[in-house]
Protein backbone atom coordinates (compact mmCIF):
# COMPACT_ATOMS: atom_id res chain seq x y z
CA UNK A 1 0.00 0.00 0.00
CA UNK A 2 0.85 3.74 -0.68
CA UNK A 3 0.29 6.72 1.37
CA UNK A 4 0.78 10.29 1.34
CA UNK A 5 0.92 13.32 3.57
CA UNK A 6 -0.97 16.28 3.39
CA UNK A 7 0.90 19.11 4.80
CA UNK A 8 4.57 18.96 5.59
CA UNK A 9 4.43 19.58 9.26
CA UNK A 10 6.56 18.90 12.10
CA UNK A 11 4.88 15.94 13.49
CA UNK A 12 4.77 14.02 10.12
CA UNK A 13 8.56 15.15 9.58
CA UNK A 14 10.15 14.65 13.14
CA UNK A 15 7.33 11.20 14.54
CA UNK A 16 5.34 9.84 11.62
CA UNK A 17 8.03 9.36 8.86
CA UNK A 18 10.70 7.28 11.08
CA UNK A 19 8.02 5.54 12.18
CA UNK A 20 6.47 4.64 8.97
CA UNK A 21 9.86 3.73 7.92
CA UNK A 22 10.38 1.42 10.98
CA UNK A 23 6.68 -0.47 10.02
CA UNK A 24 7.31 -1.45 6.30
CA UNK A 25 3.71 -1.69 5.97
CA UNK A 26 3.06 1.28 4.03
CA UNK A 27 5.51 2.97 0.80
CA UNK A 28 5.51 6.39 1.09
CA UNK A 29 4.30 8.20 -2.09
CA UNK A 30 4.87 11.64 -1.69
CA UNK A 31 3.65 14.81 0.08
CA UNK A 32 1.34 17.52 -0.88
CA UNK A 33 1.24 21.52 0.00
CA UNK A 34 -1.47 23.60 0.09
CA UNK A 35 -2.20 25.54 -3.42
CA UNK A 36 -3.06 29.13 -2.66
CA UNK A 37 -6.69 28.77 -2.81
CA UNK A 38 -6.26 26.22 -0.16
CA UNK A 39 -4.24 28.02 2.23
CA UNK A 40 -5.90 31.73 2.06
CA UNK A 41 -9.24 30.23 0.74
CA UNK A 42 -11.75 33.82 0.52
CA UNK A 43 -8.91 35.55 1.46
CA UNK A 44 -7.04 34.90 -1.65
CA UNK A 45 -8.37 37.85 -3.99
CA UNK A 46 -7.27 39.91 -1.05
CA UNK A 47 -3.50 39.19 -1.50
CA UNK A 48 -0.63 40.29 -3.31
CA UNK A 49 1.38 38.09 -5.53
CA UNK A 50 4.19 38.42 -3.26
CA UNK A 51 2.49 37.10 -0.51
CA UNK A 52 0.99 34.05 -2.64
CA UNK A 53 4.66 33.56 -3.48
CA UNK A 54 6.28 33.48 -0.02
CA UNK A 55 3.33 30.82 1.22
CA UNK A 56 4.07 28.71 -1.64
CA UNK A 57 8.16 29.05 -1.50
CA UNK A 58 7.57 28.28 2.34
CA UNK A 59 5.67 25.22 2.12
CA UNK A 60 7.76 23.85 -0.54
CA UNK A 61 10.79 24.09 1.23
CA UNK A 62 9.26 22.48 4.20
CA UNK A 63 8.13 19.71 1.59
CA UNK A 64 11.75 19.26 -0.04
CA UNK A 65 12.90 18.22 3.29
CA UNK A 66 10.58 15.27 3.45
CA UNK A 67 11.73 14.62 -0.56
CA UNK A 68 14.86 14.52 -0.10
CA UNK A 69 15.30 12.46 2.94
CA UNK A 70 12.60 9.93 2.32
CA UNK A 71 11.94 9.87 -1.33
CA UNK A 72 8.15 9.88 -3.07
CA UNK A 73 7.11 13.34 -4.97
CA UNK A 74 5.98 16.72 -4.61
CA UNK A 75 1.93 17.46 -5.31
CA UNK A 76 1.17 21.03 -5.12
CA UNK A 77 -2.19 20.92 -3.46
CA UNK A 78 -3.86 18.86 -0.90
CA UNK A 79 -6.74 17.68 -3.93
CA UNK A 80 -3.93 16.60 -6.50
CA UNK A 81 -2.86 13.95 -3.19
CA UNK A 82 -6.34 13.40 -2.67
CA UNK A 83 -7.45 12.52 -6.46
CA UNK A 84 -3.74 10.60 -7.10
CA UNK A 85 -4.80 7.09 -8.51
CA UNK A 86 -1.20 5.53 -7.33
CA UNK A 87 -2.22 6.49 -3.79
CA UNK A 88 -4.35 4.15 -0.85
CA UNK A 89 -4.46 6.16 2.34
CA UNK A 90 -3.57 9.82 3.38
CA UNK A 91 -2.12 11.24 6.88
CA UNK A 92 -3.67 14.20 7.68
CA UNK A 93 -1.24 16.02 10.23
CA UNK A 94 -3.20 18.88 10.15
CA UNK A 95 -4.62 21.27 12.62
CA UNK A 96 -8.18 19.69 14.02
CA UNK A 97 -10.60 22.39 12.44
CA UNK A 98 -9.70 21.37 9.03
CA UNK A 99 -10.01 17.63 9.67
CA UNK A 100 -13.51 17.32 8.85
CA UNK A 101 -12.77 18.75 5.40
CA UNK A 102 -10.43 16.89 4.55
CA UNK A 103 -10.95 13.49 5.87
CA UNK A 104 -14.14 14.00 4.07
CA UNK A 105 -12.51 14.93 0.95
CA UNK A 106 -10.30 11.86 1.24
CA UNK A 107 -12.82 9.19 1.79
CA UNK A 108 -14.86 10.62 -1.15
CA UNK A 109 -12.04 9.82 -3.16
CA UNK A 110 -12.02 6.50 -1.87
CA UNK A 111 -8.39 6.91 0.39
CA UNK A 112 -8.16 5.15 3.68
CA UNK A 113 -7.58 8.05 6.51
CA UNK A 114 -5.12 8.14 8.91
CA UNK A 115 -6.07 11.13 11.18
CA UNK A 116 -4.29 12.99 14.03
CA UNK A 117 -6.47 13.30 17.35
CA UNK A 118 -8.96 14.62 17.58
CA UNK A 119 -10.69 13.07 14.22
CA UNK A 120 -12.82 16.37 14.08
CA UNK A 121 -14.07 19.29 16.74
CA UNK A 122 -17.40 18.29 16.43
CA UNK A 123 -19.84 14.92 17.19
CA UNK A 124 -21.90 15.75 14.15
CA UNK A 125 -18.76 16.25 11.93
CA UNK A 126 -17.68 12.88 13.40
CA UNK A 127 -20.90 10.68 12.47
CA UNK A 128 -20.56 12.54 9.09
CA UNK A 129 -16.71 11.12 8.45
CA UNK A 130 -18.06 7.58 9.84
CA UNK A 131 -21.29 7.34 7.26
CA UNK A 132 -18.50 8.51 4.06
CA UNK A 133 -16.42 5.44 5.31
CA UNK A 134 -19.17 3.70 5.24
CA UNK A 135 -17.52 0.33 7.08
CA UNK A 136 -15.34 -0.08 3.61
CA UNK A 137 -12.70 2.71 4.49
CA UNK A 138 -10.19 2.68 7.55
CA UNK A 139 -10.83 5.74 9.24
CA UNK A 140 -8.23 5.78 12.37
CA UNK A 141 -7.65 8.53 14.74
CA UNK A 142 -4.00 9.04 15.85
CA UNK A 143 -4.19 8.87 20.03
CA UNK A 144 -1.07 6.88 19.57
CA UNK A 145 -0.75 6.44 23.21
CA UNK A 146 -3.01 3.68 23.59
CA UNK A 147 -1.20 1.65 21.81
CA UNK A 148 2.20 1.78 23.77
CA UNK A 149 2.93 -1.58 26.10
CA UNK A 150 3.73 0.59 29.58
CA UNK A 151 -0.32 1.07 30.00
CA UNK A 152 -0.64 -2.96 29.89
CA UNK A 153 2.11 -3.22 32.34
CA UNK A 154 0.86 -0.24 34.04
CA UNK A 155 -2.94 -2.23 34.32
CA UNK A 156 -1.26 -5.66 35.02
CA UNK A 157 0.15 -3.98 38.67
CA UNK A 158 -3.39 -2.72 39.60
CA UNK A 159 -5.15 -5.78 38.42
CA UNK A 160 -2.94 -7.85 40.65
CA UNK A 161 -3.94 -6.27 43.60
CA UNK A 162 -0.12 -5.12 44.88
CA UNK A 163 -2.10 -1.59 45.70
CA UNK A 164 -5.07 -3.17 47.05
CA UNK A 165 -9.02 -2.10 45.95
CA UNK A 166 -8.77 1.13 43.73
CA UNK A 167 -10.01 4.37 45.66
CA UNK A 168 -9.58 6.93 43.39
CA UNK A 169 -7.19 7.69 39.84
CA UNK A 170 -5.53 11.12 38.78
CA UNK A 171 -4.69 11.97 35.17
CA UNK A 172 -3.18 15.17 34.74
CA UNK A 173 -1.82 16.34 31.18
CA UNK A 174 -0.41 19.93 30.51
CA UNK A 175 2.44 21.90 29.02
CA UNK A 176 3.91 25.57 28.88
CA UNK A 177 1.94 28.14 26.91
CA UNK A 178 3.42 27.49 23.63
CA UNK A 179 4.00 30.27 20.15
CA UNK A 180 0.77 32.90 20.11
CA UNK A 181 0.64 31.66 16.79
CA UNK A 182 0.31 28.02 17.70
CA UNK A 183 -3.20 26.51 16.32
CA UNK A 184 -3.80 25.19 19.46
CA UNK A 185 -4.57 28.75 20.49
CA UNK A 186 -7.11 29.91 17.62
CA UNK A 187 -10.82 28.67 17.82
CA UNK A 188 -11.32 28.72 13.94
CA UNK A 189 -8.18 26.01 13.47
CA UNK A 190 -10.12 23.47 16.60
CA UNK A 191 -8.35 25.17 19.14
CA UNK A 192 -9.01 24.75 22.59
CA UNK A 193 -7.31 22.78 25.46
CA UNK A 194 -10.25 20.56 25.50
CA UNK A 195 -9.94 19.32 21.56
CA UNK A 196 -5.77 18.91 22.55
CA UNK A 197 -4.80 17.58 25.70
CA UNK A 198 -8.26 17.09 26.83
CA UNK A 199 -8.98 14.58 24.64
CA UNK A 200 -5.78 12.46 25.89
CA UNK A 201 -7.18 12.32 29.58
CA UNK A 202 -10.62 11.41 28.21
CA UNK A 203 -9.37 8.76 26.38
CA UNK A 204 -7.32 7.34 28.99
CA UNK A 205 -9.96 7.50 31.63
CA UNK A 206 -12.28 5.48 30.05
CA UNK A 207 -9.22 2.75 29.10
CA UNK A 208 -8.96 2.55 32.52
CA UNK A 209 -12.96 2.76 33.95
CA UNK A 210 -14.16 0.30 30.93
CA UNK A 211 -17.17 1.14 28.93
CA UNK A 212 -19.42 2.07 31.66
CA UNK A 213 -17.29 5.23 32.56
CA UNK A 214 -19.75 8.52 32.58
CA UNK A 215 -18.67 11.90 33.19
CA UNK A 216 -20.23 13.88 36.04
CA UNK A 217 -18.50 17.08 36.52
CA UNK A 218 -16.59 18.77 33.51
CA UNK A 219 -15.49 22.71 33.31
CA UNK A 220 -13.61 24.61 30.94
CA UNK A 221 -11.28 27.73 31.91
CA UNK A 222 -10.37 30.92 29.89
CA UNK A 223 -7.36 33.16 30.84
CA UNK A 224 -6.89 36.70 29.43
CA UNK A 225 -6.03 37.18 25.71
CA UNK A 226 -6.63 33.33 24.51
CA UNK A 227 -10.18 32.90 22.86
CA UNK A 228 -10.21 29.15 23.28
CA UNK A 229 -10.41 27.34 26.69
CA UNK A 230 -6.72 27.27 28.24
CA UNK A 231 -7.33 24.58 31.24
CA UNK A 232 -10.23 22.42 32.08
CA UNK A 233 -10.64 19.81 34.79
CA UNK A 234 -13.66 16.86 35.30
CA UNK A 235 -14.50 13.39 36.97
CA UNK A 236 -15.45 10.50 35.47
CA UNK A 237 -17.42 7.24 37.62
CA UNK A 238 -17.54 4.10 36.16
CA UNK A 239 -20.76 1.45 37.38
CA UNK A 240 -18.33 0.35 40.37
CA UNK A 241 -18.26 3.68 41.69
CA UNK A 242 -14.55 3.71 40.89
CA UNK A 243 -14.01 7.74 39.93
CA UNK A 244 -11.06 9.11 37.83
CA UNK A 245 -10.08 12.80 38.29
CA UNK A 246 -8.35 14.55 35.10
CA UNK A 247 -7.15 17.92 34.77
CA UNK A 248 -5.06 19.44 31.65
CA UNK A 249 -4.17 22.47 29.81
CA UNK A 250 -1.87 24.55 28.01
CA UNK A 251 -0.64 27.30 30.04
CA UNK A 252 0.82 24.88 32.78
CA UNK A 253 3.83 23.88 34.05
CA UNK A 254 4.35 20.89 32.23
CA UNK A 255 2.51 17.59 33.58
CA UNK A 256 1.64 14.24 32.36
CA UNK A 257 0.83 11.64 35.13
CA UNK A 258 -1.01 9.03 36.45
CA UNK A 259 -2.13 8.10 39.88
CA UNK A 260 -3.50 5.36 41.08
CA UNK A 261 -4.86 5.33 45.08
CA UNK A 262 -5.41 1.79 46.48
CA UNK A 263 -6.21 0.95 49.94
CA UNK A 264 -2.93 -0.83 50.29
CA UNK A 265 -0.70 1.39 48.52
CA UNK A 266 -0.65 3.92 45.28
CA UNK A 267 1.29 3.87 41.67
CA UNK A 268 2.87 7.25 40.15
CA UNK A 269 4.09 7.56 36.99
CA UNK A 270 4.87 10.56 34.33
CA UNK A 271 4.99 10.61 30.59
CA UNK A 272 2.26 7.57 30.59
CA UNK A 273 0.52 10.19 27.34
CA UNK A 274 3.50 11.25 25.56
CA UNK A 275 6.64 8.78 25.85
CA UNK A 276 8.75 8.97 22.55
CA UNK A 277 10.09 5.88 20.74
CA UNK A 278 12.92 3.89 23.06
CA UNK A 279 12.02 6.30 26.12
CA UNK A 280 12.44 3.83 29.28
CA UNK A 281 9.24 5.38 31.37
CA UNK A 282 9.43 4.47 35.31
CA UNK A 283 6.65 3.59 37.76
CA UNK A 284 6.79 4.56 41.40
CA UNK A 285 4.86 1.83 44.08
CA UNK A 286 4.60 3.52 47.38
CA UNK A 287 3.25 0.69 50.08
CA UNK A 288 3.38 2.35 53.50
CA UNK A 289 6.48 4.10 54.56
CA UNK A 290 8.26 1.95 51.73
CA UNK A 291 8.81 3.27 47.93
CA UNK A 292 9.88 1.35 44.56
CA UNK A 293 10.63 2.30 41.18
CA UNK A 294 10.62 0.19 38.87
CA UNK A 295 10.95 0.12 35.25
CA UNK A 296 7.81 0.05 32.39
CA UNK A 297 8.94 -1.15 28.96
CA UNK A 298 10.16 0.92 26.19
CA UNK A 299 7.73 1.00 22.80
CA UNK A 300 7.31 2.88 19.45
CA UNK A 301 3.21 3.66 20.40
CA UNK A 302 3.56 6.01 16.66
CA UNK A 303 4.58 3.05 14.42
CA UNK A 304 2.19 0.37 16.67
CA UNK A 305 -0.27 3.32 15.78
CA UNK A 306 0.51 3.30 11.99
CA UNK A 307 0.45 -0.64 11.97
CA UNK A 308 -3.10 -0.83 13.70
CA UNK A 309 -3.82 1.57 10.89
CA UNK A 310 -2.82 -0.91 7.97
CA UNK A 311 -4.64 -3.45 10.22
CA UNK A 312 -8.21 -1.03 10.09
CA UNK A 313 -7.21 -1.35 6.01
CA UNK A 314 -7.33 -5.48 5.61
CA UNK A 315 -9.40 -6.41 8.41
CA UNK A 316 -13.06 -5.45 8.59
CA UNK A 317 -13.59 -6.25 12.28
CA UNK A 318 -10.62 -4.15 13.73
CA UNK A 319 -12.26 -1.57 10.97
CA UNK A 320 -15.39 -1.64 13.30
CA UNK A 321 -13.73 -1.47 16.09
CA UNK A 322 -11.79 1.63 15.44
CA UNK A 323 -14.88 3.60 14.26
CA UNK A 324 -16.80 2.65 17.65
CA UNK A 325 -13.81 3.89 19.49
CA UNK A 326 -13.66 7.44 17.48
CA UNK A 327 -17.34 7.57 17.94
CA UNK A 328 -17.38 6.82 21.56
CA UNK A 329 -14.31 9.81 22.09
CA UNK A 330 -16.21 12.46 20.30
CA UNK A 331 -19.14 11.41 22.06
CA UNK A 332 -17.31 11.77 25.55
CA UNK A 333 -16.38 15.61 24.29
CA UNK A 334 -19.57 16.75 23.28
CA UNK A 335 -20.82 15.56 26.95
CA UNK A 336 -18.19 17.63 28.35
CA UNK A 337 -19.10 20.62 26.36
CA UNK A 338 -22.74 20.28 27.39
CA UNK A 339 -21.76 19.87 31.22
CA UNK A 340 -19.15 22.32 30.55
CA UNK A 341 -22.04 24.66 29.88
CA UNK A 342 -24.39 23.78 31.88
CA UNK A 343 -25.92 21.21 30.47
CA UNK A 344 -26.60 23.12 26.99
Amino acid sequence: MKIGILCPSEIALRRFMPALQATGRFDFGGIGIASPDEWFGEKLSACSQETIAEQQQREKAKAEVFIQKFGGRLYSSYEEVLHAPELDAVYLPLPPGLHAKWAATALRCGKHVLVEKPATTTLDDTRSLLKLAAGKLALHENYMFIFHQQLDALEKIIRSGEIGDVRLIRISFGFPRRDVHDFRYNRALGGGALLDCGGYTLRYARRLLGETAKLTTARLNYVADFEVDVFGSATMVNADGVTAQLAFGMDNQYKCDLDVWGSQGMLLTGRVLTAPAGFVPKVEIRKGNESEVRELPADDAFGKSIRHFADCITDPVIRQQQYAAILKQAELVEEFKKISHGGK
